[in-house]
């Protein structure tokens, strides 16, 4: 399974997590994995071309984990970037299930 949160406080994101293995189908056919991935890191190479925020990036692939934070904030662009990633991600949990995508948004107070 594959769990993305994205980390918010009062409105605007502090962090993305992601990590897991969505076991879809047989390889070559992973088709959730393969989804979740690329928004996530379209929207994160989005935000690093279009914008001038900054963040910092982790990510271990044999474990499909991919982490960033934004320590100084985002601007609007950048959030509206966001935006679209958690529409995307919330539609493939729409149509493929709990079982293969875990999303959340989750209220910090500091992270």
């Amino acid at each position: 399974m594959i769990r993305v949160t994205v980390l918010k406080e009062k409105d605007k994101t502090k962090a993305i997590r992601c990590s897991g293995h969505a076991g879809f189908d047989s390889y070559g056919k992973y088709i959730v994995c393969s989804s979740v991935s690329i928004l996530v890191i379209n929207t994160l190479n989005s935000i690093e071309v279009l914008t001038d925020d900054s963040m910092q990036t982790s990510t271990k692939e044999e474990d499909g984990i991919i982490n960033a934070d934004f320590p100084k904030g985002l601007s609007h662009d950048a959030e509206v970037l966001i935006s679209a990633m958690v529409l995307g991600l919330q539609q493939i949990q729409d149509t493929y299930g709990k079982r293969y995508l875990e999303f959340q948004i989750q209220e910090v107070t500091q992270c």
